[in-house]
């Protein structure tokens, strides 16, 4: 079982307080009228499914019932940090 820090709560908690919602920092289409279907299809549903350092947004959805962004090593399940949405990761994957 996860510990995970809420930066909304200030605290730790449980992660079956926690939901995972995907992975973080996708830029929305500016204009999503103009995509082409195949466009509008990548944005959608493709996603990076990093082996090791990865960004994600989780969401509190028994606590505070905010949003907030985790980075994880997907191959240990170690969370290395959190931070809010609008921030930038200080932990990235090397290459």
């Amino acid at each position: 079982m996860l510990h995970i820090y809420c930066p909304h709560c200030r605290e730790h908690r449980e992660e079956e307080e926690f939901h995972v919602k995907g992975q973080a920092h996708i830029a929305r289409p500016l204009d999503p009228e103009s995509c082409t279907d195949k466009e509008w299809g990548e944005y959608l549903f493709f996603r990076k499914n990093p082996r090791g350092i990865h960004h994600e947004i989780w969401y509190h959805s028994t606590g505070c019932r905010k949003f907030f962004n985790v980075t994880r090593d997907t191959v240990s399940y170690e969370i290395k940090e959190v931070y809010k949405i609008g921030e930038q990761p200080q932990v990235v994957a090397k290459g």
